[in-house]
């Protein structure tokens, strides 16, 4: 019987060596803080139509479907689609279309090699192109969003941003969206015994450097408190991923979107 399940597992192992590499499944246990992410414009500023029209034009011809499975794994975004939205407007003028991103947020928006990556990246690169703009990508913070926009320093805040609630009520800038929900998770990987928060006392986390993720730990108060080593690292979310892998740490804090983005690749 021993030997029979000797073969059994050497057998299971070859067929996943044969499929070119063994892929890791990675599971929230415990979230943290709920997220949506939406676009911002500048009140009473018409690039929102022509963008908005792009994106929904973009969305009935497949391509923001398409990009969501590149990205995600699925499409879990939410745009409108309509294959003539631009058709009332008269063609916009070429110009610069400068964006505003979060560079920790991957899959959506993150910065390698002096370019910028993700989903709402490769989507404004598209829109452009239908548009006929050129696109630049500018970082910032999401509790800035106001003042990049309204001194011009960007037209559109638009890269996994989770814009501060207190000026969506306010009418700051005008919403697009939201059009995806992020939940910044505790998460183990598939196989550990670590499956809810009774497993948590004495693991090991790693987590990014920024002050949301920071934020989101306090949040967790006591279970917090029952952790062991938590490594912070700069490389963001990427390295937090390979330090899970690499067996460096129990847990990783994330986004759920990430998980998304890991768990299909």
């Amino acid at each position: 019987m021993r030997k029979k399940l000797i073969c059994l597992l050497l057998a299971l192992c070859l067929a996943l060596a044969g499929c070119g590499k063994i892929s890791y499944g990675v599971n929230p246990v415990m979230t943290l803080a709920e997220q949506e992410y939406s676009m911002a414009f500048r009140n009473g500023d018409s690039l929102y139509y022509y963008v908005v029209g792009a994106i929904e034009e973009l969305n009935a011809e497949g391509t923001v479907a398409e990009l969501a499975h590149k990205w995600l794994g699925s499409n879990m975004v939410s745009f409108g689609k309509d294959a003539d939205a631009l058709s009332e407007y008269q063609a916009p003028e070429p110009r610069e279309f400068i964006i505003g991103v979060d560079e920790n947020s991957f899959p959506f928006a993150y910065g390698e090699g002096g370019n910028y990556w993700g989903f709402d990246v490769e989507l404004a690169t598209k829109v452009c192109q239908k548009l006929g703009w050129t696109l630049k990508v500018q970082v910032v913070e999401k509790d800035k969003v106001y003042i990049e926009l309204y001194s011009g320093n960007i037209d559109c805040a638009w890269g996994g941003l989770a814009l501060p609630q207190k000026e969506i009520d306010n009418n700051s800038y005008t919403i697009y969206g939201p059009y995806v929900k992020n939940d910044i998770v505790i998460a183990s990987r598939d196989g550990s015994n670590i499956w809810n928060t009774l497993q948590l006392n004495g693991r090991n986390m790693a987590m990014p450097t920024t002050q949301e993720a920071m934020d989101a730990l306090q949040s967790a108060g006591k279970v917090a408190n029952r952790l062991g080593q938590i490594t912070r690292l700069a490389g963001g979310t990427t390295e937090c991923f390979s330090y899970l892998y690499s067996g460096k740490c129990d847990l990783i804090l994330t986004d759920s979107t990430a998980i998304a983005y890991y768990n299909s690749h």
